[in-house]
């Protein structure tokens, strides 16, 4: 992976609450329907994506995409600070190495964004050998990542032995500033904006160890994500309906009470139909789950005017 070139934007806010109150678990991610979409394969499938490989070094002939988001970065994070809203986000160009962020990279737990670490160590089970997976149980893997289902979650969480599944998957990937559960719930696993784009690039180039056609399995069920999560909750906020006018595969993370009264969401994927982009953002609100959600899309929405990256 080719060094990052890092553009901070001073944040105009306070830095992320942490607490040790009891927590709920969110689900994860939406793509976006009625759009153009990454190229699939079967849901339980093995092979890689046909129209869009995983590829160390996306090609494009947009040198700039990223030009000027630091400010309109800068932008969002403001506004939603006007609303008592907490915003850490992170984009990076894999063409190019470009990072963006806000300034704010203060670990926050990342609810059903860790069924991404435990869809990552299971596979990587079965890739080493050392267990085998059912029809049934891939089926089960694939309503996980695209509906977030927690039963499912709970169930490999435990086969794979809990705690230890984060603790794997940070080594292998070099993420610093990911944690452990406190509580040995995945859904209180900590991280942050900048790991959390470190791992999608590296699922994408396959250097974190993950085989290119296992980490196909996961980002071919982001690339289908449905619009509500199988407990019914909404999962279309922040890149999903921020930027509508581009192929996504996201993984969508919630949960309410956090350090208070917080309601706290995350929104992480990849970008683009040749997975150029990455991206990470989460935010912490005093408010209702509804407000707390377009306060999410709206700063993606003011990052990146009329739903692209460019």
């Amino acid at each position: 992976m080719r060094p990052l070139k890092l553009v901070t934007v001073n944040a105009a806010v306070a830095a992320v609450l942490l607490g040790t109150v009891g927590c709920t678990a969110g689900v994860d991610g939406a793509s976006r329907s009625g759009a153009p979409q990454l190229s699939i394969v079967p849901l339980v499938g093995t092979e890689p994506l046909p129209d869009a490989p995983i590829i160390d070094s996306p090609v494009s002939d947009s040198s700039t995409a990223l030009l000027e988001l630091d400010s309109r970065e800068r932008q969002a994070t403001n506004t939603a600070a006007s609303s008592g809203a907490t915003i850490s986000a992170a984009v990076l160009d894999r063409s190019t190495g470009q990072l963006v962020t806000n300034g704010n990279n203060k670990p926050m737990p990342i609810a059903s964004v860790a069924k991404l670490f435990i869809a990552d160590d299971l596979l990587l089970q079965v890739a080493k050998g050392q267990t085998e997976l059912s029809a049934a149980d891939l089926a089960a893997l694939g309503t996980m990542l695209r509906s977030s289902d927690d039963s499912i979650a709970n169930d490999f969480w435990n086969r794979s032995g809990g705690n230890a599944v984060v603790t794997r998957v940070a080594a292998r990937y070099g993420l610093t500033g990911t944690t452990v559960p406190y509580d040995g719930n995945w859904w209180t696993t900590m991280s942050t904006a900048g790991d959390l784009v470190r791992y999608y690039d590296k699922l994408l180039s396959g250097t974190g160890g993950l085989p290119v056609d296992k980490a196909s399995i996961i980002l071919s069920n982001l690339a289908q994500s449905t619009p509500n999560g199988s407990d019914g909750y909404p999962q279309r906020f922040g890149i999903p309906d921020g930027l509508y006018g581009e192929p996504v595969a996201v993984k969508q993370g919630w949960m309410p009470g956090w350090a208070g009264n917080n309601w706290m969401h995350l929104s992480t994927g990849v970008i683009g139909s040749d997975r150029r982009y990455v991206m990470a953002i989460g935010s912490l609100q005093p408010t209702d789950d509804a407000t707390a959600r377009a306060t999410l899309t709206d700063a993606v929405k003011t990052m990146f005017p009329g739903g692209r990256i460019n």
